[in-house]
């Protein structure tokens, strides 16, 4: 089972910021407050239909084939994808 980066934190439900970056070949760490991407944020399966709506060059036309899905169902998966990264993307009011 592969971990998920969480992006929530647990006890305040505020986004998590990465504090370090560590490389494991030379022990060089980098340390400072980075935010994590937004589509990091994602579910694995949203992740994955992006990756896969890239390499079809954009076309809903090859995702409704690969994915044995209707057109309409396909462009609505696509919105509600649009519409969470919007949402992310919206900066937090403190």
């Amino acid at each position: 089972m592969q971990k998920k980066l969480p992006f929530i934190c647990p006890s305040c439900s505020a986004t998590l910021q990465v504090q370090s970056l560590a490389c494991t070949s030379c022990d060089t760490v980098v340390s400072g407050t980075f935010s994590l991407p937004v589509l990091s944020r994602l579910s694995d399966d949203e992740q994955l239909f992006i990756l896969d709506f890239v390499k079809s060059s954009g076309s809903l036309k090859l995702m409704a084939e690969k994915l044995k899905l209707s057109y309409p169902s396909v462009r609505n998966r696509l919105d509600d994808i649009i519409t969470q990264l919007n949402t992310l993307q919206t900066p937090e009011k403190k």
